[in-house]
């Protein structure tokens, strides 16, 4: 099979203008894959996507807009006939060049500062992008209440399956006891969403346009020697307000530090608004999308979906109740929320 999938790579290969000196392949999972080229001018990266040609040329688009702006992100390699990807068996094939150096530190103070001027950057950037005709734009705008009603309630149905198996697993007893307080919060989340200015916003953001990375976090970045950041893995960018990006980047940096700082969130607060300024009733809509329990929901989805067959029921019980204590320690977070938003 390894043989096979090489074999594919190299005809890929052949569409570029590239001397190979050498493949590594980093990940390679069916529809999709990461492959490093060596090659005399420096190390080349091949990804296979798994999207869909339209969504792949919504992709490039975007990142050709950043890149116009001045976000940092590495040069895509064209082919010989100067096309930015290669379409070969229904899959795109698209190669950039490698950039080098290391993944900030959430736990530097100066880096994580970087990792949100950087996104902060990124989206003030992404403003006024218009996807060219014939793409598959990928956006999300306005869906969110929407969006919390429907994962919300399919929570509720694994809730409802597990009081008909009351101690047939620590996992599901633990969800008995807890969930009834988290799907509390995904009410309250989709009020304060609705309350907020969140609809408004939206309706600004469809004209103006604005993009989200979706996990702009330090394992996407690279800080070089020479000092530049650049941003990675752009394969989820969407159409969105940034408050997405902020609050997934406030939940990575709380989760791996294993509890919520109340003068570290307002310090990243106004770090961003040093950058990319936000009125205040904007933030509040990060208050709502902050409520919403997206740490506790994306293991019990993981574990009712068996999306992690190589999990043990330990590991499974072990991250839940992880997520449960940094869950309950934003919630005084949530609570003086008001006193946090930067003037």
């Amino acid at each position: 099979m390894l043989e096979e999938v090489i074999g594919d790579i190299m005809t890929v290969l052949e569409q570029y203008d590239i001397e190979v000196a050498g493949i590594k392949t980093e990940a390679y999972k069916d529809k999709k894959g990461v492959w490093w080229i060596d090659t005399p001018q420096g190390y080349r990266i091949l990804k296979k996507h798994s999207n869909s040609k339209e969504t792949v040329e919504f992709i490039i688009s975007a990142v050709y807009y950043l890149k116009n702006n001045g976000v940092n992100i590495p040069d895509i390699v064209k082919t010989k006939g100067n096309s930015s990807y290669v379409y070969r068996d229904n899959h795109c094939y698209v190669m950039s060049k490698a950039v080098t150096g290391n993944n900030p530190r959430y736990e530097n103070t100066e880096e994580l500062k970087r990792v949100v001027h950087e996104m902060a950057g990124f989206h003030l950037a992404s403003v006024g992008f218009q996807p060219p005709r014939g793409c598959k734009s990928r956006a999300h705008l306005g869906g969110w209440v929407e969006d919390y009603k429907n994962r919300s309630e399919k929570l509720k149905g694994y809730f409802a399956k597990e009081e008909k198996n009351v101690g047939c697993s620590a996992f599901g007893d633990t969800i008995l006891k807890e969930f009834p307080h988290f799907y509390s919060r995904m009410q309250e989340a989709a009020s304060l969403l609705v309350e907020s200015c969140y609809f408004k916003w939206v309706d600004e953001a469809a004209n103006k346009k604005s993009l989200c990375h979706q996990d702009f976090a330090a394992g996407n970045l690279i800080l070089t020697d020479s000092g530049e950041m650049f941003v990675l893995d752009t394969d989820s960018i969407t159409i969105d307000i940034p408050i997405r990006d902020i609050r997934k980047l406030l939940n990575k940096v709380m989760k791996k530090r294993g509890m919520w700082d109340i003068e570290l969130v307002r310090k990243m607060l106004e770090w961003y608004q040093d950058k990319n300024p936000l009125e205040a009733s904007r933030w509040q809509v990060l208050k709502a999308d902050l409520a919403y329990p997206h740490l506790f929901e994306g293991i019990m989805s993981k574990y009712y979906e068996k999306r992690e067959k190589s999990w043990t029921q330990d590991k499974y019980i072990k991250r839940l109740n992880e997520m449960i204590k940094i869950e309950k320690l934003a919630e005084p977070i949530i609570d003086c929320f008001d006193n946090l938003i930067p003037v």
